[in-house]
């Protein structure tokens, strides 16, 4: 029997495909193809990047990992997991892009989103989908986008063009246009969805000004979604397992149980905590959301909903160093520059380059330094950007403690960051508890494949078999000098709220 898993993982900064290989009960890493994604910033606050390259890309990843693995005919099924909330609109004729893709991070539609939680709508929409008004989630970028371009909005009724999310427009790919569909973890993440029902609300497209007629069918992450057409890899593989690449990692770590998290260091970071299989409405502004379903409906022992803590800003903030000051030449300097230093020196760095995510939710914060004294120099803003990892996940995980989950006693993490091992370290100093690496990182690229291989059969639950001992950091901090931190960075982030509304 074919044992071969192709997965996509569609990043914010990369497209890749993967080939896993099940093994004594194990997916086995055997080939990869990764392509860098250009990034378009037309606008301060607003970020695109183009479906069309983005299609091209996965193509070309693919048909690589089906070489260097041996064949299509080694291959049994295809998962995806993506970049969430990006929106595409596309014309179901052509097959085309009406417009380069609005990419999670993107800020355009804040004064949307604030107008309608003036006028009062944020409660039912919380309560409705678990997500508070933001232009963060993918509803009002579709507004944007069929406002935007000439004629689309009424095309749109007509059922002439398609919109969706990442995923949802590879499987149309991939497909030959045959299925519009969007597994249910990323619908929860678009403010349209009923998150107990997981079916599209009609009072919410209507608000948000979405036709329903233009969104996809929701489905269960794993089963099959459609088959690929054959012209593509040379044979119809069926998709099997879908999951924004949030819930994908938590699938990837194991975390199945209610009171497991695991958080994701990636561009930005997001922390999933699992709890259990009802909804669970948050009071400090974390997001309730999806951690899978395996069914169209919500079933038990199928279903896993979670709480979401979501930083817009983490892997970003060292891209920024390189990019912007150039203080950093590569990624992997700001590890030596920070330990070359005994502490802060009082230096915060608030990476608000798109606001702010939980627990502020401030979309028109930006990115502040305080505490520059003479004595501040390059290493310092490379220590703040790192410490600021730290000093997020902390509010996250008190927000999270305020809704009542269970206490961690383990962070489960992974995504380029944690390769930086000062920034581990201190993100186990702030928050006072052991950070914990699987030996393979790839958890969002492991969780797709592990939902593909359940939907076709290859394996028959979803639990995580682990073959090699994690990396693990513990807490070395005193209880006062990381109170003393945290009270530095919350008055660091007060001044970035502060500055925002003075400038508006």
């Amino acid at each position: 029997m074919d044992e071969l898993i192709l997965a996509i993982d569609q990043g914010t900064t990369s497209t890749r495909a993967m080939a896993f290989e099940l093994s004594d009960g194990r997916l086995r890493p055997q080939a990869v193809s990764q392509i860098e994604l250009a990034q378009h910033f037309p606008a301060s606050g607003w970020v695109e990047h183009d479906a069309a390259e983005i299609w091209t890309a996965v193509l070309q990843t693919c048909r690589e990992v089906v070489r260097k693995a041996g064949g299509v005919d080694r291959f049994a099924a295809v998962g995806i997991t993506n970049q969430r909330e990006t929106a595409v609109a596309w014309d179901v004729a052509t097959g085309q892009p009406l417009h380069r893709a609005i990419v999670w991070q993107d800020r355009r539609t804040a004064d949307v989103a604030a107008r309608l939680a003036a006028e009062g709508h944020e409660p039912v929409v919380q309560s409705a989908t678990g997500l508070i008004l933001d232009p963060y989630f993918s509803a009002t970028k579709y507004a944007w986008l069929l406002d935007a371009v000439p004629g689309a909005r009424e095309r749109a009724e007509r059922g002439e063009v398609k919109l969706g999310t990442i995923e949802s427009w590879l499987v149309w790919k991939l497909t030959g246009g045959e299925r519009h569909v969007t597994d249910a973890t990323n619908a929860a993440r678009t403010s349209l969805m009923d998150l107990a029902g997981l079916q599209w609300r009609d009072d919410l497209c209507e608000l948000f000004r979405v036709p329903r007629t233009a969104l996809p069918a929701i489905v269960g992450s794993s089963g099959e979604m459609g088959r690929c057409d054959p012209a593509l890899f040379g044979l119809p593989l069926p998709i099997t397992g879908s999951a924004g690449d949030q819930q994908a990692a938590l699938v990837g770590h194991g975390a199945l149980r209610a009171g497991e998290a695991k958080i994701t260091y990636g561009t930005g970071a997001f922390l999933v905590a699992n709890v259990g299989g009802q909804p669970v409405a948050s009071r400090s502004r974390l997001l309730g959301t999806l951690g899978y379903s395996l069914d169209e409906k919500p079933a038990p022992g199928k279903i896993a909903y979670a709480l979401e803590g979501s930083i817009f800003s983490a892997g970003s903030a060292i891209q920024w160093l390189r990019d912007g000051p150039k203080l950093i030449s590569e990624s992997r300097q700001s590890e030596a520059m920070a330990q070359s230093l005994t502490d802060n020196g009082g230096v915060y760095l608030v990476p608000a380059f798109t606001g702010l995510g939980a627990p502020w939710w401030d979309p028109e914060a930006r990115g502040t330094i305080t505490g520059l004294t003479r004595d501040s120099g390059p290493a310092h803003f490379v220590r703040a950007a790192l410490e600021s990892l730290a000093y997020q996940t902390r509010d996250l995980l008190d927000a999270l403690t305020a809704d009542g989950a269970p206490p961690l006693t383990t962070l489960k993490v992974d995504g380029g960051v944690t390769a930086n091992a000062f920034a581990m370290q201190f993100v186990a100093d702030i928050c006072g508890l052991p950070v914990e690496r699987p030996a393979f990182q790839e958890m969002t690229a492991l969780g797709a494949a592990r939902l593909a291989a359940l939907g076709v059969g290859l394996i028959d639950n979803l639990e995580v078999s682990v073959a090699e001992a994690p990396a693990v950091w513990t807490p070395s901090m005193s209880e006062d000098r990381r109170r003393t931190l945290h009270q530095g960075w919350r008055r660091a982030v007060e001044a970035a709220i502060i500055a925002a509304k003075q400038s508006g």
